[in-house]
């Protein structure tokens, strides 16, 4: 009894009979829900149309009991909500906890940020928050300010294009009020409609061929109306109340000790905060165990490769031909990527079919076309050397070489290969007196620029999937370059519209890293901007920030083409040089 006042007080600090309100968005297209990306789908203009992206950012969610008036009534609100919503799923749904008991008539919430956050720095939210850039990818960078919305598709036509419509800053925050009945009485569950068809088909019926493309410029009619649209197409499904939530998966790994050193590591100004590994948190002992194993031979068959072998400091961790060559002389089937900030990414391999670093290590170590080895001889070898068993017992804090402790000593090593202090990086920063020139400044803006003729904007439209930090979006995408021999990501998903889709490069040391693409076909950054630059193999997979350029390409005259190429230049980080 005497831990009954305690108790007492403890219920009395929280809200009275508060609730949490889970909400549900269905994506409809008259009336039918979508599948992204969607099929070919007729609009009123007389298009066909298939949407590939729909994604955006809630906040400033508010509730008004039932029986005031929505103009001068009591609100409930929550300032320090954020939400991000995908269409093509994989997203959590939307909860709002410790929602105050009683009846509410109406719910109101923006897409969209308020000012302050828009233009806060984004690398200040942890790993996951729905504004962290690596979860949302909705960030411009380096400009500043989130898109709000983005909805991007394809258009059937003779000559097939796309659209890409980027709903951001303050004057296109769009405010949805939704009228309900909502009972708080505990947990609740509201499921809204998104009518992606009123977009298009309310009258007058919205045209895509004569403007594919808007990025929110001041005074954009395309913006405004799809801003309106927007906020008239989010209708009220039902209420009910919420299932009881199952229990937390388990996390996949045991509790573990921690043994050694806490190795340091350093988030530069102007980068996301990384999810780093928990499970193994990084050691110094365990960074310079991989480290040695990285440049050891003996993972591989005739022990005369090593990891380093195909990811040379030298050229930025990569090799600098076509196509790897194996343990036996083999000739593989990809170029090597690099392997620098990997921290920050979450899918591995050209066609992005590993999650985990230390999941990828046993790949090259096996295949025939790469090190050729068995696991159980790699394991040999490292138990036949005293060093390398006591390294191991220090740095696991038992005895024992496994491989899954070999890859996680490989994956720490390479977590702590970092990237970001180039010419460009300097100069933004306005360290010293490092400038640069008037050319690379062009290539810059062109790099930074959309291509969108009916607002006069002819950049050279890069940042869609190279921007941000790390100059990479993280995702996948077709840029013009299929081939049947390898469908990329549909290796990994077996989805059709995955099919000559592979990971985005990062572009920081890109003139370290040549030859280029996946198959390494271009083998110096002036045939890269040539290719995109001119036309592009238009299958329906394209990226549709590549297909809303004119069939023969954005056409830069020779002087562009060249400031694009020396921009690209200022992105070499001095120490990976050095190294």
């Amino acid at each position: 009894m005497r831990l009954l006042p305690a108790i007492l007080i403890l219920l009395a600090a929280l809200p009275a009979g508060a609730g949490t309100l889970t909400l549900q968005v269905r994506h409809l297209w008259d009336g039918e829900e979508l599948r992204l990306p969607t099929g070919a789908t007729p609009t009123k203009a007389g298009e066909t149309i298939s949407i590939t992206r729909l994604s955006y950012l809630l906040s400033q969610p508010r509730l008004l009991r039932r029986g005031d008036s929505v103009r001068s009534g009591d609100w409930w609100s929550r300032d320090d909500w954020f939400a991000f919503v995908d269409a093509s799923g994989g997203t959590p749904e939307p909860t709002l906890e410790e929602v105050p008991a009683g009846t509410y008539g109406s719910l109101r919430f923006t897409i969209g940020l308020d000012e302050q956050t828009d233009r806060a720095d984004p690398n200040r939210h942890a790993a996951g928050h729905p504004l962290n850039p690596l979860v949302n990818n909705l960030h411009w960078a380096p400009q500043g300010g989130y898109i709000f919305l983005a909805l991007e598709g394809h258009l059937h036509a003779n000559e097939p294009t796309g659209f890409a419509y980027h709903l951001g800053n303050a004057p296109n925050r769009m405010t949805v009020t939704v009228p309900l009945h909502l009972e708080m009485r505990g947990d609740s569950l509201v499921i809204l409609d998104f009518h992606l068809d009123r977009l298009f088909n309310r009258d007058p019926a919205f045209a895509v061929a004569p403007q594919a493309s808007t990025h929110s410029r001041p005074g954009d009619p395309v913006a405004t109306l799809l801003k309106e649209r927007v906020e008239g197409a989010i209708t009220l499904h039902a209420v009910r109340a919420a299932p009881t939530p199952a229990p937390p998966a388990p996390a996949g790994f045991a509790e573990r000790p921690v043994v050694g050193t806490p190795y340091e590591f350093t988030v530069k100004r102007g980068f996301p905060i990384p999810a780093l590994p928990t499970d193994y948190p990084l050691t110094e002992e365990r960074v310079r165990l991989g480290g040695s194993l990285f440049y050891d031979m003996d993972l591989s068959k005739s022990n005369t490769l090593a990891c380093a072998s195909c990811h040379n400091p030298t050229y930025a961790l990569t090799d600098g031909v076509p196509l790897a060559t194996g343990d036996d002389g083999s000739v593989g089937t990809r170029n090597t990527m690099p392997l620098i900030n990997l921290a920050w990414k979450d899918k591995l391999l050209w066609d992005g079919r590993v999650d985990r670093i230390r999941d990828q290590i046993v790949i090259p170590i096996t295949h025939p076309r790469e090190m050729n080895e068995s696991v159980e001889n790699v394991i040999a070898e490292m138990e036949a050397r005293p060093a390398y068993r006591r390294r191991f017992e220090e740095a696991f804090g038992s005895p024992g070489i496994t491989i899954e402790r070999i890859g996680v000593a490989l994956e720490q090593f390479l977590l702590t290969k970092t990237s970001y202090d180039s010419r460009f990086d300097r100069a933004a920063r306005g360290e010293g007196k490092e400038r640069l020139t008037e050319q690379e400044k062009r290539g810059f803006e062109l790099f930074m620029t959309e291509y969108d003729p009916r607002r006069g904007q002819l950049g050279a439209d890069c940042f869609h999937c190279h921007g941000g930090p790390f100059f990479t979006d993280h995702r996948f995408h077709d840029n013009g370059l299929y081939d049947a021999a390898d469908l990329g990501l549909f290796t990994a998903t077996g989805r059709d519209s995955d099919k000559g889709k592979f990971s985005t490069p990062s572009l920081r040391n890109v003139a370290l890293t040549a030859p280029y693409m996946h198959d390494g076909r271009f083998a110096t950054l002036e045939e890269v901007v040539a290719h995109y630059n001119g036309p592009l193999d238009r299958r329906h997979n394209l990226d549709p920030n590549l297909a809303k350029h004119p069939a023969a390409g954005i056409q830069l005259p020779a002087a562009d083409q060249a400031a694009l190429v020396a921009f690209l230049r200022t992105l070499t980080d001095p120490a990976l040089e050095e190294e």
